[in-house]
């Protein structure tokens, strides 16, 4: 089995973009930061969801942080 060197740098990546977005969208004028950011959440959930390709847990990952971007928008959370 060939190592994927890839994702771990693409990790790693989106981590430094995710913290740099999420600093970010604080700086906007209520209430755009909890939309933003709720819109993050529910962007890398579907991300997620349709990059597991049959890996369970990433769908349920994927799922778990969708309805967290939801709930965070509607100010729930």
């Amino acid at each position: 089995m060939r190592p994927d060197l890839l994702r771990p740098l693409l990790g790693a990546i989106g981590i430094a973009i995710g913290f740099l977005v999420y600093s970010l969208a604080y700086r906007a004028p209520e209430p755009w930061p909890r939309l933003l950011v709720g819109g993050m959440f529910v962007g890398l959930g579907v991300s997620a969801w349709l990059y597991a390709r049959g890996e369970r847990w990433i769908q349920v990952l994927g799922a778990i942080l969708f309805v967290y971007g939801v709930l965070r928008m509607l100010s729930v959370i």
